[in-house]
């Protein structure tokens, strides 16, 4: 299914090749502990590409080797992307979260993941904003 893109063109590499050049942190909402799980391989992927990743989930005290937060208002440091793994009516209390700190420039709604009510609010405040891809694998195409 083709979905629109409100921020930027879902076919537009150098502007998702800009946004992997802006950002160094990442937090991952749903960041499961399982190993199996893709939120755990996408986040594995993207540490171990140099970027510090923020796990956001109900449970677990450490995931990756890194401190898990219960919610983005928890994290106290700079945060310059959020990479959302939930259901995609998420999106819409996420983004709120996200319009509260003043430091996120990219809203990214994982592969499978659409919400455009969502993704126009962020594009209204100046917030990129991706959906329905995966950051690793557009990662791995456009950055090796």
């Amino acid at each position: 299914m083709e979905c629109p893109m409100p921020t930027i063109n879902i076919n537009d590499d150098a502007a998702i090749k800009e946004i992997f050049t802006m950002c160094k942190s990442i937090a991952i909402i749903g960041l499961s502990p399982d190993p199996l799980k893709d939120s755990h391989k996408v986040a594995k992927y993207l540490q171990d590409h140099g970027f510090k990743i923020y796990p956001i989930y109900p449970k677990e005290e450490m995931i990756l080797g890194e401190k898990v937060y219960r919610s983005l208002s928890e994290i106290e440091e700079k945060v310059d992307m959020v990479d959302m793994f939930r259901k995609p009516e998420i999106a819409n209390v996420l983004i709120e979260e996200v319009l509260k700190r003043k430091d996120i420039k990219v809203f990214w709604l994982q592969l499978g993941i659409i919400n455009n009510e969502a993704c126009i609010k962020a594009k209204e405040h100046g917030i990129k904003a991706v959906q329905n891809k995966c950051t690793k694998i557009e990662y791995e195409r456009l950055m090796k």
